[in-house]
């Protein structure tokens, strides 16, 4: 496969780069199309490790990246399009922007292997994938979105997660790729072997005993307030209203959970708004996503509202999206330079909070870890020196539209519940809200553009993971060896 891949004219290798990129995307939410997304990469590994230079390796990783972000993040065009008059002609570059952006990665990844030769090339660059894929969740505020490694949520290799994580699964999937390239018939077999031992520790932990459940009952309420009109004033109090006869509605709850900035009024600049909100949680505690301010300076909150209308607890999003929620270095540049428009502290833009927070509900309830949207996707933002009982993720898939966005953000927030050994419970604005056991099954939902509630039972919860005690410590090392071996067996010049 490497020497066919030589010979064919670097244009058309460029073109099958990106094809073979847009067919591993199949394998991303909502299609689960592992099965194709397997070979594609393998496809993908022999174009590059067949590449003739550094330089062409390195181009057709481009082109295969590139064709992957264009296909599995093409809902980025959706901000874009709730007032496409203003914003629309901005849609066609960002998705050009981010998938060549992210690609860069990959770029990295296809010069590397091309250090090595024979058999070492596609294996180093399976290796350099996944040290790329790796980096990319934690450079620059990070983006671990379609990793390679999502390609089996739902599937039994998913539940691998919970020994190594998003960046221990990806390694594996690119070595399972590349070793038949490397090894032909020998490669083949290995690559079996290692996918048989993904998917037989998804079957045995699947198997096991069903924990304890929790005991709670909560009420998961999901709006459906159109952003296009979310933050119409003249709607306000209907999408309020709306809330309030959701909560109030059939029979008490122990707690009650609203989506992200689901109320359409400032914290502290709307007198009485706790106590409708406590009115209609009938005794039971209500957690609603809302904004807050303190001067000009703005956050995107989650607080805990007590059945005599007081604030049991609150929580500020703390990794914030780069653009979307405030524009980075923006507070330096007013500090240094004096420009106001790009400042946090001046109003543009939110705030981050202190960090991750564990919240405790009171007996009952248990302790919960809350998450704003995107900080679901960073598996590093769920480790801290508190273990809670359970996960909770309020979030605004609005912005997402409806094709493959919504569904992408659940299966990854289905993949920190693995991770962590935690049910996890999730408020979407428009959908898809979900209740999500420790094994990361979706026991009972909220399909998208329906406004409703579903009262659900809380899950048990299993022992600490071991990836929630040692984070990526065990990938970085297994990236180390495989690093090690590639030198150890490069043959010298000349020999």
């Amino acid at each position: 496969m490497i020497a066919l891949a030589r010979t064919r004219p670097i244009a058309l290798r460029l073109a099958l780069a990106f094809g073979a990129g847009v067919a591993l995307a199949s394998g991303q939410a909502p299609f689960g199309l592992w099965w194709l997304a397997l070979p594609a990469l393998a496809a993908l590994i022999g174009i590059v490790a067949g590449a003739a230079t550094r330089r062409q390796a390195a181009l057709l990783a481009l082109f295969g990246g590139a064709g992957h972000f264009a296909a599995a993040l093409s809902w980025i065009v959706e901000p874009f399009l709730i007032d496409a008059e203003t914003y629309g002609w901005m849609a066609p570059f960002a998705l050009v922007l981010i998938s060549f952006g992210l690609a860069l990665f990959w770029a990295l990844a296809g010069w590397l292997a091309h250090l090595g030769a024979g058999w070492r090339r596609p294996i180093a660059f399976a290796t350099a994938l996944g040290a790329a894929e790796l980096a990319r969740g934690y450079l620059l505020t990070g983006f671990p979105w379609a990793l390679i490694g999502h390609i089996w949520v739902g599937a039994w290799p998913a539940q691998v997660a919970s020994l190594i994580g998003p960046s221990g699964l990806t390694l594996l999937t690119t070595l399972a790729a590349a070793l038949p390239i490397a090894g032909r018939g020998r490669g083949l077999g290995l690559s079996a072997a290692l996918l048989a031992a993904m998917a037989g520790f998804g079957l045995w932990r699947l198997s096991l005993p069903e924990p304890l459940p929790a005991g709670p009952v909560l009420r998961i309420v999901q709006p459906n307030a159109e952003q296009r009109m979310k933050w119409d004033p003249d709607l306000a109090a209907t999408h309020f209203s709306r809330l309030l006869t959701l909560t109030s509605d059939g029979p008490r709850p122990d707690l009650v959970i609203w989506p992200e900035t689901s109320v359409p009024y400032l914290l502290d600049r709307a007198p009485g708004l706790l106590s409708e909100i406590a009115a209609a949680g009938r005794g039971a505690p209500v957690i609603a996503g809302i904004q807050r301010g303190e001067g000009w300076r703005f956050w995107n909150s989650l607080v805990v509202v007590g059945p005599a209308g007081e604030i049991a607890g609150l929580y500020d999003k703390h990794h914030l999206a780069p653009f979307g929620e405030y524009v980075p270095m923006g507070d330096l540049m007013f500090e240094f330079f004096g420009l106001r428009a790009f400042a946090a502290q001046e109003g543009f833009g939110y705030s981050a909070g202190p960090g991750p927070q564990v919240l405790d509900l009171g007996p009952g309830l248990g302790k919960v870890l809350p998450l704003i949207c995107y900080e679901a996707v960073f598996p590093q933002d769920l480790r801290t020196a508190e273990r809670p009982d359970w996960i909770l993720q309020i979030t605004n898939d609005a912005w997402f539209g409806t094709f493959n966005g919504p569904y992408q953000h659940l299966a990854q927030t289905r993949l920190r519940a693995i991770e962590q050994g935690l049910p996890l419970v999730r408020s979407a604005n428009t959908g898809i809200s979900a209740l999500v056991d420790a094994r990361g099954r979706v026991l009972s939902d909220l399909p998208l553009g329906e406004a409703g509630y579903k009262d659900v039972a809380l899950p048990g919860a299993f022992p600490a993971t071991p990836f929630s005690r040692l984070g990526e410590l065990p990938v970085l090392a297994a990236l180390l060896a495989l690093a090690a071996l590639l030198v150890a067996t490069r043959r010298p010049r000349g020999a």
